[in-house]
């Protein structure tokens, strides 16, 4: 048995196209004839659900129509418990793939319904009236005898491969015979599970231009990036490539980067595969551009400033200390003969 699996995945690796990948999963790829189901990677590799809101969320899209997808119905079906199927579904509910709401049936009976949608994006796309109210269907079989439909076909002008959105309505009692026709039920408001649109991406900043593109600048950002395909084949550019990238090099050497640097910011550590290699020389001259070389007297230490300090001196009549910038008498002396000279003008 252990040499039939062994020659079974050798003749299977063997005609997977193109060169096998030397680290990382390697993908064997049957197709499928019956009962499978079509997921989309915006589910598969969503970068904010959990691998259980994923999984959940597989499991429902690939249920029947109509099958019960209440928290304890799904705990029956899955080995997870209530609490992480129920946060699970919290989570879908958030990001757009799942609406549930309360309907309430003509007999004042309140239920609740769910609806998954598979592509929650594809809502926001413009879509004609005609087909849609051509192709919508109830979710519950209507009992009432439905009328004639015209078999002229009318081609959609704009196909949309995706569904629309189906629309949960009331089942519909079936008409005694003798009795007028109930009128139409009234359709319930769209639920508002549509995710709002995506923010439009903000602009490129523009390649760095050099304070003065002198010829010397310009042959050696010119030569710098010709021989960049000695070191990695991916970056043989064209003349005109070459030319509309030699300002950000030489942006680059007039801030003092050597040559060997900026060779290997740029070839190192490049995906696999490269497929737009203009694009990738682009963001890195841009994004990773060094600060110019700081001056002499910006690498100076900071000077202190001066703090001129009074010294001391000593009273010339009772040789006290006090701080004064001269010599002579302290304060108290000072009053005292202030107030001396004063009872001697008095007594004049």
């Amino acid at each position: 048995m252990d040499t039939q699996q062994n020659t079974a995945l050798t003749r299977a690796l063997a005609e997977v196209p193109g060169p096998l990948p030397t680290s990382g999963v390697i993908h064997i790829t049957l197709p499928h004839t019956d009962r499978f189901t079509v997921v989309g990677n915006h589910l598969a590799q969503h970068p904010d659900l959990s691998c259980t809101a994923v999984g959940l969320a597989v499991r429902i899209q690939s249920l029947p129509q109509g099958t019960e997808v209440s928290i304890k119905a799904l705990t029956a079906r899955c080995q997870e418990g209530e609490r992480r199927i129920a946060a699970a579904l919290r989570e879908l509910e958030a990001h757009g793939y799942l609406q549930r709401f309360r309907h309430r049936l003509p007999g004042q009976k309140v239920i609740t319904r769910t609806v998954f949608c598979n592509q929650p994006a594809a809502l926001l796309r413009p879509r004609s009236q005609a087909p849609v109210a051509a192709t919508a269907q109830a979710p519950i079989p209507i009992p009432a005898p439905a009328p004639a439909r015209s078999q002229t076909h009318v081609p959609d002008p704009e196909p949309d491969p995706d569904p629309a959105p189906v629309r949960p309505v009331p089942p519909v009692p079936p008409v005694p015979t003798g009795t007028s026709a109930p009128e139409a039920p009234v359709p319930l408001p769209a639920p508002p599970f549509v995710p709002p649109p995506t923010a439009p991406k903000p602009p490129r900043p523009p390649l760095p231009q050099p304070g003065t593109l002198t010829p010397e600048l310009d042959r050696a950002a010119t030569a710098l990036l010709s021989d960049l395909r000695r070191h990695a084949p991916e970056f043989t550019l064209s003349e005109g490539d070459i030319h509309h990238l030699a300002p950000a090099v030489a942006t680059w050497l007039e801030r003092d980067a050597h040559p060997d640097t900026i060779r290997r910011t740029l070839t190192d550590d490049l995906p696999q595969p490269l497929r737009h290699p203009v694009k990738l020389l682009k963001h890195r001259l841009t994004a990773l551009l060094p600060p110019p070389l700081p001056g002499a007297c910006d690498l100076a230490a900071p000077s202190r400033p001066r703090v001129v300090v009074t010294p001391f001196q000593t009273c010339d009549d009772c040789d006290r200390a006090f701080r004064s910038p001269d010599p002579g008498h302290c304060r108290d002396c000072r009053e005292t003969r202030e107030h001396r000279g004063e009872d001697a003008r008095v007594a004049a």
